[in-house]
């Protein structure tokens, strides 16, 4: 039970180092918002925060 915790906590960190050696804090924000928007169960939060950070990581 603690491990999908761990290895999902690990993601999001890594997720978030690149991102910031990329797009810096924008990119770092875009995915805590992300984050913030699945845990809350808005998929439309999510969804639509997941399609800005895909456009700027290939703008990147």
């Amino acid at each position: 039970m603690l491990l999908p915790q761990v290895t999902g906590a690990l993601l999001e960190l890594l997720l978030s180092m690149a991102a910031q050696a990329k797009l810096g804090l924008v990119g770092v924000l875009l995915l805590m918002t992300v984050g913030v928007g699945i845990r809350a169960q808005r998929v439309g939060l999510a969804v639509g925060t997941a399609v800005v950070f895909t456009l700027l990581m290939t703008q990147a």
